[in-house]
C-alpha cells in the first residue's frame, strides 16, 4: 500500500510524559541529574578497568564493555529527551526517526549477546577454574566483546529498514518519548500483521536466545556452587555473579514487556514506565550495582581517586 492521494508523513511528534510546563521542568531536572550520573558512573566504571591492574582481567573487560554499550544506548534518547521537555515543538524528522531506532535496536540487542557472554565468562570461571586462564584467552575475549556489538546489525537493519518502508499517511504524533518500534507501528495505515511476526521471532532470537544461554550458564553455575565443600566458598561463588544477575534480571524482565508483545493492550503510560526503566533507570544502576557489591572495583575506584589527587 502507498500513500496514494495522501501526503506521506515527513516528521513524527513525540508526545512525551506530559504537557504540562512545571511537571516538564521537574522531569528535566530528574532526568539530567539521572543522565549525568549514568555517564558519571559508566564512566568510571571503563577508566577504572582499563588503568588499575588488578582488574585487567575478562571479567572486568566484559564490564568496561557493558558500560561503553551503556553510554551509547543512552546517548540514543536521553538528549533528544531533554531537549523535549524544555522545548515547545517536540518534532523528529522521519529520517532521524528511523535512525533513533536503528541504533536502539543496535546496542539493545548488543546488550543482550554482552549479557551472555558475561554468563559464560561466569560459568568458565566457576565450573572450569583451573582452565579458566587457558579458556577465557585475550584473542576468545576480543572476539566474543566484537561478535557482541556486531550482532545487533541484523535486528536493526532488519526492524528499521521493514518499519520505515511500511506506509505512514494519517496520524504522526507518536504517543511515547522516542522512537520506539511499537508506538510507531500503530501509526502504518495498513495491517502490520507481517511485521509484528516478524517482529515477535526477532525478539525470540536477539532476546530469548541470549536469555537462554544465560540461564543454562547459571543453572550450571548454581548447581557447581551447591556442590562446594564449605559456606565461605559458596558465598564468595555467589558474590561474583550477584551482580550480573541483578542487572539481566532488570534489563531483560523490562525489555521483554515491551517487544514480546508489540501491540499489546496496555496504557501508553505504563509503556513509557517500562521503556524508561531499561533506557534511563537501568543504565544508571548498573555501575553503582557492580560498585556496590563488588570490592575490587570499589578498591579500584578509590585508588584511581588517590592518584588523580596526587596528580592534581
Amino acid at each position: 500500500m502507498t500513500c496514494e492521494n495522501r501526503t506521506r508523513v515527513t516528521e513524527f511528534i513525540l508526545l512525551g510524559f506530559t504537557n504540562n510546563p512545571e511537571m516538564q521542568i521537574s522531569l528535566f531536572i530528574l532526568f539530567l541529574a539521572i543522565y549525568a550520573v549514568t555517564l558519571l558512573g559508566n564512566f568510571l566504571i571503563v577508566m577504572v578497568t582499563s588503568v588499575d591492574p588488578a582488574l585487567q582481567t575478562p571479567m572486568y573487560f566484559f564490564l568496561r564493555n557493558l558500560s561503553l554499550l551503556e553510554v551509547c544506548f543512552t546517548l540514543v534518547m536521553v538528549p533528544k529527551m531533554l531537549v523535549d521537555l524544555v522545548s515547545p515543538r517536540k518534532i523528529i524528522s522521519f529520517i532521524g526517526c528511523g535512525t533513533q531506532m536503528y541504533f536502539f535496536f543496535f546496542f539493545g540487542s548488543s546488550e543482550c549477546f554482552l549479557l551472555s557472554m558475561m554468563a559464560y565468562d561466569r560459568f568458565v570461571a566457576i565450573c572450569n577454574p583451573l582452565r579458566y586462564s587457558v579458556i577465557m584467552n585475550r584473542s576468545l575475549c576480543l572476539w566474543m566483546a566484537v561478535g557482541s556489538w556486531m550482532s545487533g546489525v541484523p535486528v536493526s537493519m532488519l526492524q528499521t529498514a521493514w518499519m520505515m518502508a511500511l506506509p505512514f499517511c494519517g496520524p504522526n504524533t507518536v504517543d511515547h518519548f522516542f522512537c520506539d518500534g511499537p508506538p510507531v507501528l500503530k501509526l502504518v495505515s495498513e495491517d502490520t500483521t507481517m511485521y509484528e511476526m516478524q517482529a515477535v521471532a526477532s525478539t525470540l532470537l536477539f532476546i530469548m536466545f541470549p536469555f537462554s544461554l544465560i540461564l543454562v550458564s547459571y543453572t550450571r553455575i548454581i548447581t557447581a556452587i551447591l556442590r562446594l565443600p564449605s559456606a565461605t566458598g559458596r558465598q564468595k561463588a555467589f558474590s561474583t555473579c550477584a551482580s550480573h544477575l541483578i542487572v539481566v534480571c532488570l534489563f531483560y524482565g523490562t525489555a521483554s514487556l515491551t517487544y514480546l508483545r508489540p501491540k499489546s493492550n496496555q496504557s501508553p503510560e505504563s509503556k513509557k514506565l517500562v521503556s524508561l526503566s531499561y533506557t534511563v533507570i537501568t543504565p544508571m544502576l548498573n555501575p553503582i550495582i557492580y560498585s556496590l557489591r563488588n570490592n575490587e572495583v570499589k578498591g579500584a575506584v578509590k585508588r584511581t581517586i588517590y592518584k588523580t589527587r596526587k596528580v592534581l
